[in-house]
């Protein structure tokens, strides 16, 4: 039974996929999380550590402020320092209400605040009764007032302040404790992740190397039975070939040399018969009848006949293979081939021969004049042509021959099925050449093949073309 592991494949390549697309989108938003929870944190911190600044900062100046009011000896400036202590109270009041909010509700916070509030308005109404001091009040008591009353609420103000800002830096390490923990967490699940994606990938992996090692040797064996197959066909291809090519030329001496001869002594028997009765007709019996005119005609007759057969025998055995082919060599052969087909056919063919054709082989000339027969064949059956050239020429390296027509052209159909054509280009890659057909719909078909050929020695092509 045949498995087919591409829809496992397929299914765990697609599974891999979603996991590491899953994996991609739950990491990204936890680390979105992580960051916004972080930045929350440290946001929030500094905004609490800035208040704190700033209220401590306002404690600051309006002990600044009040020391200068009692250093000040006119009293008429008592409304601004008064005005100024104000704005200072009044922020004071909205930066312990902003704290509220950031911090209230947190262990240990709502009581400080509390508490913060009490002593910093203890802190604001002590400096109410400095107002109402002459010059000379605030030169006498300024200094033990500041020691007794100011500086000990503004260091409980301070004192709160700090503890504040030590319960929020405490409070901060255990948020980021959180975070970290929570950073570590999502570390360990990405970890998972990513192992989990790494195991799938490897026996997807795995799995899809083992079946293409198994279908690369399966692919290896067919192929190499292909090959030895298709090795087998064209041996027993050629040897078709080259069977037929000298059936062909045993048949055709058959026909020219015995089959021929008898003819060629039947018509002289014929012939000595007619010259018999024409010799001793007087002396015939059969003078006064008309014997002896029906025993001419037929002789007559016989003769026509025995002309016919003969022609025929003649065109077969050149059909097959022309005798001229292997005892005066291609030019003569191909030259009486395309005269042939003209006066047969009536279409006009041109023949171009180039170089020296004498040096080819048996195998080669036998090629040559095959390839240009079956293309005259197909052209005068098929092409409905008006015109064929036929061209040969010879080089130093190769043999070029091309059969070219202006008929109709070559239906890709019938050229995947034609057995001429697939004969035409067995024989030329047996003899280690090229086949090329092209063709267009009412432009003409045009073979030309390619046959390579030894290089010739310089000396003896010099020796030739001296003659």
């Amino acid at each position: 039974m045949h498995i087919r592991t591409w829809p496992v494949a397929a299914l765990g390549l697609g599974a891999l996929l979603l996991l590491i697309v899953v994996s991609v989108l739950a990491a990204s938003n936890r680390a979105q999380e992580i960051y916004t929870q972080l930045d929350h944190l440290n946001s929030h911190h500094r905004d609490v550590e800035n208040k704190l600044r700033r209220l401590r900062s306002d404690v600051h100046l309006s002990g600044i402020y009040m020391r200068d009011y009692l250093l000040d000896p006119e009293r008429a400036r008592a409304p601004e320092y008064r005005e100024r202590l104000a704005d200072f109270r009044r922020s004071n009041v909205a930066t312990v209400a902003e704290l509220r909010a950031l911090v209230g509700g947190r262990p240990g916070h709502d009581d400080r605040l509390s508490s913060l509030d009490s002593r910093l308005d203890d802190y604001w109404q002590a400096f109410d009764p400095l107002f109402d001091w002459t010059p000379a009040e605030k030169a006498l008591l300024s200094a033990g007032f500041l020691r007794r009353e100011v500086l000990p609420r503004r260091e409980a103000v301070l004192q709160i302040a700090s503890e504040i800002e030590e319960l929020n830096n405490a409070n901060h390490e255990v948020q980021r404790a959180e975070v970290t923990r929570q950073y570590a967490a999502f570390r360990s699940d990405l970890h998972k992740l990513l192992w989990g994606s790494l195991f799938l990938g490897v026996v997807v992996a795995l799995t899809a190397v083992v079946r293409l090692r198994v279908v690369e040797g399966r692919s290896d064996a067919e192929r190499a039975v292909a090959e030895d197959a298709e090795r087998q066909l064209r041996q027993l291809s050629q040897q078709l070939v080259a069977t037929q090519e000298e059936e062909r030329k045993n048949l055709s001496r058959e026909l020219h040399d015995h089959v021929g001869q008898m003819l060629t002594a039947l018509r002289m028997e014929l012939g000595r018969i007619d010259r018999l009765r024409q010799g001793s007709g007087e002396s015939s019996p059969l003078r006064h009848g008309h014997g002896g005119s029906a025993i001419g005609t037929a002789v007559t007759e016989s003769r026509q006949l025995v002309d016919n057969i003969v022609r025929t025998v003649r065109d077969l055995a050149l059909g097959l293979r022309p005798s001229m082919l292997d005892d005066f060599g291609l030019q003569p052969a191909l030259e009486w081939h395309v005269r042939d087909v003209g006066r047969r056919y009536g279409v006009p063919v041109s023949l171009r021969m180039e170089g020296d054709l004498e040096r080819l082989t048996e195998p080669q000339r036998t090629c040559v004049y095959r390839v240009v027969q079956e293309a005259l064949t197909n052209c005068v059956r098929h092409a409905r042509a008006q015109r064929i050239d036929v061209t040969v020429t010879e080089s130093a390296r190769e043999l070029y021959a091309a059969v070219k027509d202006n008929g109709v052209g070559i239906d890709p159909a019938r050229r995947a099925v034609g057995l001429g054509l697939r004969g035409i280009e067995e024989r030329v890659r047996e003899l280690r050449g090229t086949t090329t057909i092209t063709s267009a719909a009412g432009a003409g078909t045009t073979v030309a093949i390619r046959l390579p050929l030894p290089v010739r020695d310089r000396e003896v092509v010099r020796a030739r073309a001296a003659g």
